[in-house]
């Protein structure tokens, strides 16, 4: 417990800043970050990501997070980042005429699929920063992934007793769930009220409650939608880059399902 205090108190000392500094380092961390989450998804895989399929996953994941505007507008105005993206799908599916029949089709899925789930939902996430104005959105969607998270935890281990998907994850509960449910709705009235930015999000607070409670439940299940992952591959955490705390798919499994549903919602754009 020491350890995990110790990681979230460094790493928030670096990372709050950073969201709030918003602007190009805010994208290369996020960028980097999704590197760092296809590693550890072909890590869990058995794969190198020092490698062809690798590498063009990892590309592509970084063409998705990237913001066109900031970072390719020497392209032709024509070209988003889907195209950049898809691009890289295309070379991988040319490994496979060149691999002799050891990388085939279906080995493409899993590089393509990667980059989708961690580029899509990091890129969410950058745009959700936006630029000044939208600074409300972003801390929005943090408030309400970070209490459903605590809230669950802390309801969950007081009064939990009806298993939420034991062949998942077993120490998670119905009670749980429903705790970091609520602690959701009261942090988001918290930051609609309050207000940190000078803007205001797209609907009013009666409409916001039960958005919240739909990305609330999102939440939850990107992270047991992870947790499925490393029960699949045999392993108890993604990665190690936060001691106490797994690796980065770890600590954002459920902001990649928050903030692209945010973005679907119409909260931002």
């Amino acid at each position: 417990m020491k350890q995990r205090v110790i990681t979230a108190i460094v790493a928030l000392l670096f990372f709050v800043p950073v969201v709030w500094y918003g602007g190009a380092l805010f994208q290369l961390v996020v960028a980097l970050m999704g590197v760092v989450g296809v590693y550890e998804l072909f890590k869990m895989k058995g794969l190198s990501i020092v490698s062809v399929q690798g590498v063009l996953s990892a590309l592509a994941t970084i063409f998705l997070i990237l913001p066109r505007q900031n970072w390719f507008e020497f392209l032709p105005y024509n070209i988003n980042n889907f195209h950049l993206f898809f691009v890289m799908v295309m070379l991988l599916l040319c490994v496979t005429v060149f691999s002799k029949n050891e990388f085939t089709f279906e080995d493409v899925a899993f590089p393509v699929l990667t980059s989708l789930y961690v580029g899509v939902g990091f890129q969410n996430f950058v745009l959700a920063r936006g630029n000044d104005a939208q600074f409300l959105f972003i801390i929005y969607g943090l408030a309400v992934v970070w209490s459903t998270d605590i809230g669950a935890y802390m309801v969950g281990r007081k009064i939990g007793k009806n298993k939420l998907a034991p062949h998942i994850s077993p120490n998670k509960t119905i009670e749980g769930s429903i705790g970091g449910i609520i602690c959701a709705v009261v942090a988001a009235l918290l930051v609609i009220v309050l207000n940190p930015s000078g803007t205001t999000l797209a609907y009013n607070w009666a409409v916001m409650i039960p958005i919240t409670i739909i990305l609330s439940i999102a939440g939850q299940m990107g992270d047991l939608v992870e947790s499925a992952f490393k029960r699949f591959y045999g392993v108890k955490d993604s990665g190690k880059l936060l001691p106490g705390h797994g690796g980065i798919l770890d600590r954002f499994d459920s902001l990649l399902f928050v903030f692209p549903l945010m973005y679907i919602l119409g909260l931002f754009s």
